[in-house]
């Protein structure tokens, strides 16, 4: 089963190879076969409404027949998070104390991972929510650094919440044995967390289910996009995350015209059989290098055509 017809397909590479594009062309193909999809565009750089030719935003918002797309604000989704936050905390802590708290979390939203929490929040509602509404659901990632800790979380946060339900359990038995009376105590903050935990539990099964959800990195025939895409495989793989197919794009044309271009495709050459070596085992598809940008359907239609 090729990895770009699964339920869900995370799409990743190095900043500049071409993963929007890549990410529109399959959320374009699966369209056309027939079947409801939804471009998920994680990547502060958003490109999707540029391709569609027009605003796509934070709602799901329609730009081609069976074909939907939405354009996740890391800023924005840290504020709603860090929001939810409060929310949850809400008459759990004394009244005096809540203006420091929220002094504090206020702080945290600017602090390292803050974005990529916020984000992986955001993405278990869309895998969770939106799974009933679309057959389909591509992600179109943020360059490799990004993708790789988007999506090592819901291992990280799986070990983290666990953590924190133990202390909380460890907390409220001994409030029990000091109170002696056997009630059970209500604990509101456990509640939530245990709900966080079935929902990163719920997730994280889906994510390593091969069935369900395919990994594709986009890459050019160059020695860092190379370097790059082989050291993220090789991390994702040590959270049974596995990439079964590469995309090669901008690969130049068989025939071509003048000195330069014949030593560029000598060039050239060199790494795509770097690539045949260092990828043994994987799907790899070339996409040739055009002579102009995919800006509209049309060109993406074109460049569909070799996604097979």
């Amino acid at each position: 089963m090729p990895e770009f017809t699964k339920k869900i397909v995370f799409v990743g590479g190095k900043g500049g190879v071409g993963k929007s594009t890549t990410s529109a062309a399959i959320a374009y193909k699966l369209a056309n076969k027939g079947y409801r999809t939804l471009l998920i565009s994680t990547d502060p750089a958003h490109n999707i409404g540029h391709i569609f030719e027009q605003k796509v935003g934070a709602h799901i918002t329609p730009v081609s027949e069976n074909l939907s797309a939405l354009e996740i604000d890391p800023a924005q989704e840290t504020k709603v998070y860090i929001q939810s936050v409060k929310d949850n905390i809400k008459g759990l802590v004394q009244s005096t104390m809540m203006e420091e708290v929220n002094r504090q979390l206020d702080t945290a939203q600017a602090s390292p991972g803050a974005d990529e929490a916020a984000l992986f929040d955001k993405l278990i509602t869309i895998i969770l929510e939106e799974s009933n509404n679309f057959d389909r659901l591509v992600f179109d990632t943020a360059p490799t650094g990004h993708t790789i800790r988007l999506l090592s979380l819901p291992e990280l946060m799986g070990v983290w919440i666990h953590g924190l339900l133990e202390k909380r359990k460890k907390t409220k038995e001994n409030y029990v044995q000091l109170l002696n009376d056997g009630e059970p105590l209500e604990d509101p903050i456990y509640d939530v967390l245990k709900d966080r935990q079935r929902r990163f539990e719920a997730v994280r099964k889906i994510m390593l289910d091969p069935e369900q959800t395919g990994f594709i990195f986009v890459l050019n025939p160059e020695r860092l996009p190379i370097l790059e895409t082989k050291a993220a495989i090789e991390l994702l793989e040590n959270y049974d995350l596995h990439v079964k197919t590469l995309i090669v794009n901008k690969v130049l044309p068989e025939a071509v015209d003048g000195a330069f271009f014949q030593k560029r495709k000598e060039h050239e050459q060199k790494y795509v059989n770097q690539i045949e070596q260092t990828f043994k085992g994987k799907q790899l598809i070339y996409i040739p290098l055009f002579y102009h940008d995919i800006i509209n359907e049309e060109e993406l239609e074109q460049f569909s055509q070799y996604i097979t």
